[in-house]
């Protein structure tokens, strides 16, 4: 009996010590909140808070919201982006990138006009109908393309080499105190083309009313190079987080100069892999030129006799195929 009062003694007295110690940790966790005067401290402490403190919290709540606001934004240039690269540049786009004012009925026509003159031409030389048609599709397909993605590329060329100096004098007019819309005109006036005509469709966009965040991704889209991608995004971040423009747009100005530098001494140091990769490519044709004047019957079996022909197309392709992997071997892209 004694036993069994013991234990009964000892689980009551355990059951309260576990009651008084929940009672305790709740009184300590909840007691200020429910307190009258937790309010009342909550104000002293707001109150007594210095200056900087508040300025140094605000700053934070606002560089927190910052960055959020061009993360947003750099998601969103990032889809556009990708949805331009899958779809497929149209033939009036590369018209308009190659700086011609020809509309694609014309090119069309052109190139109508091309292919008929080779056809002519190889037909005149002495060439078989089948030859002839052959060089007059390459005529009407592939030359008039070939020279519109020359002079597309020329064209690039010139604007990346110009593009810094038009950063530049934005710059130098931002910093003067001038806004940005005056400092775009100042830049379509000074700049060289191509950088030129594509500042002056900027700020005739602008005069139109459209906001500057959407105008400046139209040069982009007019000129898809990652030095105008770059221009938009700083552009579209300072429109719609605000921060310094001259010291941002200073920084993408030595990026632009530091890239131009680098594919320039990418360029030197490949110049004789280009030479070697010339050469090798016209040494083909350059030998059956010869032959044809010394030996003019051994060589025109080929372009005579159907296996001859077959021959050729088959080697013909095969350089295609080794001056792509050359070219691959020896572009190389910044």
């Amino acid at each position: 009996m004694d036993f069994i009062s013991s234990d009964l003694i000892f689980a009551i007295a355990l059951v309260v010590l576990v009651v008084f110690s929940v009672i305790g940790i709740a009184w300590g966790l909840f007691y200020p909140r429910l307190s009258k005067n937790y309010n009342r401290d909550q104000r002293m402490q707001a109150v007594s808070m210095s200056r900087i403190q508040i300025a140094d919290k605000r700053l934070k709540s606002a560089n927190i919201d910052r960055r959020k606001d061009i993360e947003a934004n750099l998601k969103q240039m990032e889809d556009l982006q990708k949805k331009g690269k899958e779809k497929k540049q149209s033939l009036k786009a590369r018209l308009r990138q190659a700086g011609l004012t020809i509309t694609p009925r014309q090119f069309w026509l052109y190139s109508a006009v091309s292919g008929v003159v080779f056809f002519f031409i190889a037909l005149l030389g002495g060439s078989s109908i089948t030859i002839s048609t052959g060089v007059g599709i390459v005529g009407f397909l592939g030359v008039p393309h070939f020279w519109l993605s020359r002079k597309r590329k020329k064209r690039m060329r010139q604007f990346i080499a110009e593009f810094p100096n038009a950063v530049d004098v934005i710059v130098r007019g931002i910093r003067t105190g001038l806004p940005l819309g005056d400092c775009l005109a100042i830049a379509a006036t000074e700049t060289a083309e191509p950088v030129r005509s594509e500042f002056k469709r900027l700020v005739d966009e602008q005069a139109m009313g459209l906001p500057l965040a959407k105008v400046v991704p139209r040069l982009h889209q007019r000129v898809p190079l990652p030095e105008t991608n770059f221009f938009a995004i700083v552009i579209a971040i300072q429109v719609q987080a605000g921060g310094s423009l001259s010291e941002a747009l200073g920084n993408l100005s030595r990026v632009l100069r530091s890239r131009a530098q680098m594919k320039e001494k990418v360029q030197a140091l490949s110049t004789e892999a280009k030479a070697s990769a010339a050469i090798i490519g016209a040494m083909p044709f350059i030998i059956g030129f010869m032959t044809y004047l010394t030996q003019k019957d051994l060589i025109m079996i080929l372009f005579q006799e159907s296996m001859g022909i077959m021959l050729v197309c088959g080697a013909l392709v095969w350089m295609g195929i080794g001056v792509l992997v050359m070219r691959a071997m020896i572009n190389f892209d910044i």
